[in-house]
């Protein structure tokens, strides 16, 4: 019986017990973890963002073109007989290219020069038995010596005379085209491709089918083209509207171009094109711009960074892009509060200025931005910050 009694006093004092245990350790779960007053706050760097007036630039890829390209072809048919180029060097206009053998069209150019003279001749006999009618038919008109009908025979002969003379005129002056276009000059300045036809090869002149000889293409300056995509097109569009930026339609907004194996945007030029529509293909606007190049480093055909006037100037805040964190598609940055409590403020974020980060929205100038630490931190944490000046860094824009 006393052994029975002890049990059960036992069991009651287990029991009891584990509800002890129980209600503290859901009191302890209750209570707030407080940061252990002995443990370090986390020290970051913090800076307020740099102002600064900036200009966007937008960058596309574009391809260089001539802005005067021309393919030689003879005028007249006949034989190549001599070649006056370098092939590949750079020639100016009117420089002699080619002649083709000249003597046929000598020939027609002496005959139609001895008919002028012919036709002169003519022209003089007409002229002086006109004035004998004249001088005859005025002594004499009553004594019928001249008639009427006679005098105007002569008059005739001598107006027939004188289109002969006109006639043989435009012959010779046609022949003599002839025989100027078998000497082959250049129209353009500009660098000058290889020969197609080598002396001796006949030639075919005329509009239906000439023989192709060469081609030219001038150098300085050149176009570059590129497409803009129809966001890009209404955002002009509306800047444009808004008065915010002019229109390269009316303006010569400057550009500025980079060749594969430049760093910098080394080559100013300036807008004069957009075209009329957006091509149904491509959904992209074509655009050209035209750039010196005095000393032929551009060559036709080479694709280049173009880099053209976006927004601006305007006032814009930059951080570093380091102080920029992302969470899937949200970029934000840790601002310090009171007592230096870390808080997350959404941004959005611009171009690359000075090697800094634009910031469009989410920050004022006078917040204290960490820019340096923010994997040690997290929204509600107390930290230690070392305040520090935003500097502008040489890196190229982006």
């Amino acid at each position: 019986m006393n052994i029975f009694l002890k049990s059960q006093s036992i069991r009651q004092d287990f029991l009891l017990f584990s509800i002890i245990v129980l209600t503290l350790t859901a009191c302890e779960q209750n209570t707030p973890q407080a940061q252990p007053f002995n443990q370090a706050k986390p020290k970051v760097t913090v800076a307020v963002p740099l102002v600064k007036d900036i200009t966007d630039w937008d960058e596309f890829t574009g391809r260089l073109y001539a802005v005067e390209s021309v393919e030689i072809r003879p005028r007249v048919s006949g034989y190549l007989q001599s070649i006056h180029f370098q092939e590949g060097s750079l020639v100016k206009e009117g420089d002699l290219l080619y002649i083709i053998d000249p003597r046929p069209f000598q020939a027609i150019l002496d005959r139609t020069k001895a008919e002028l003279s012919r036709a002169r001749a003519n022209l003089e006999l007409a002229e002086n038995n006109l004035r004998r009618a004249e001088n005859i038919y005025k002594s004499h008109d009553s004594s019928g010596a001249m008639s009427k009908e006679e005098l105007d025979t002569r008059g005739s002969q001598k107006r027939a005379a004188l289109a002969s003379v006109e006639s043989a005129i435009a012959a010779v002056k046609t022949a003599e085209l002839v025989v100027e276009f078998t000497h082959i000059k250049s129209p353009i300045s500009g660098r000058i491709s290889s020969t197609r036809v080598t002396v001796g090869n006949l030639l075919v002149g005329g509009d239906f089918g000439p023989t192709l000889l060469t081609t030219i293409v001038s150098l300085d300056p050149i176009y570059v083209y590129f497409t803009a995509d129809e966001q890009s097109v209404l955002h002009y569009t509306r800047m444009d509207l808004a008065g915010t930026r002019k229109s390269s339609r009316t303006a010569s907004n400057p550009v500025f171009l980079r060749l594969i194996d430049e760093e910098e945007f080394q080559h100013k030029g300036k807008m004069d094109f957009i075209d009329n529509q957006i091509d149904l293909a491509t959904g992209t606007m074509r655009s050209r711009a035209i750039v010196e190049n005095p000393e032929y480093l551009l060559t036709p055909g080479m694709f280049v960074d173009v880099k053209m006037l976006g927004e601006g100037p305007y006032q814009a805040l930059l951080i570093p892009d380091a102080a920029i964190g992302v969470d899937q598609t949200i970029q934000f940055v840790y601002v310090l509060g009171n007592n230096n409590t870390v808080e997350r403020r959404q941004i959005k974020s611009g171009n690359i200025q000075d090697g800094l980060r634009v910031i469009r929205s989410g920050l004022e100038k006078e917040d204290r931005v960490i820019i340096n630490g923010i994997q040690r931190v997290r929204a509600g944490v107390q930290v230690s910050p070392e305040t520090t000046t935003i500097k502008v860094s040489n890196k190229q824009q982006g």
